[in-house]
């Protein structure tokens, strides 16, 4: 008698050994999100009801946030095949990665802002930052710097000042060099005439 090994399916293929046609398009799927992500952050999400996840997908999608819930192992895949392996780091337990693709600073402020008013079965793990883990202090941390308009406007701010005081260095001695030309052109009819009637004493 044939004994079949476990997991073996009819025809003697081996069932659960190799990766199923879905799964390799859901990591080539998320492998692709991750390239494009500027930050990706781990939130807990056991214990909130199917309603309470739509909304926290809604809140997040508002901010420019996609949210997916994954299995940790495709994660390291997507991660691996990604270049950004220490984004599987992230997942501990259930996971649902919150993933942002511009703005890093209103990406956090968002998922904080939300953190502040959602279910207590809400958490904000670890982050994925520029190939680094930061934990949800440091995510928090991000909130407090301003956003990009506004570093935008502060930057070109303290740029102007030392503009402004360098085009007054470049203008003072061209100021200078005109007052004094225009002062020497003032003056010129009279040392032309008092240079003839000098010639004309001298002639007599």
């Amino acid at each position: 008698m044939r004994t079949k090994h476990p997991g073996t399916a009819p025809g003697g293929e081996t069932e659960g050994l190799l990766p199923t046609q879905q799964k390799i398009e859901e990591v080539a799927a998320l492998k692709d999100r991750l390239e494009r992500s500027t930050i990706v952050v781990g939130t807990s999400y056991r214990g909130l009801t199917v309603k309470e996840l739509q909304n926290l997908r809604r809140k997040l999608r508002e901010g420019g946030i996609e949210v997916r819930v994954i299995k940790n192992t495709l994660l390291k895949l997507a991660a691996e095949a990604a270049g950004k392996a220490e984004v599987s780091q992230i997942a501990d337990g259930p996971t649902a990665i919150a993933i942002a693709y511009d703005d890093i600073i209103a990406a956090a402020k968002a998922i904080s802002d939300y953190a502040g008013q959602a279910p207590a079965a809400f958490k904000i793990g670890n982050g994925y930052l520029d190939g680094t883990i930061i934990n949800a202090d440091g995510i928090k941390e991000l909130t407090k710097i301003p956003p990009r308009p506004v570093l935008i406007a502060q930057f070109m701010g303290a740029m102007q000042a030392p503009l402004a005081n360098f085009v007054a260095l470049m203008d003072a001695p061209l100021q200078e060099f005109t007052l004094l030309l225009q002062a020497l052109l003032q003056e010129l009819p009279g040392l032309i005439e008092a240079r003839a009637r000098q010639l004309e004493s001298s002639a007599a």
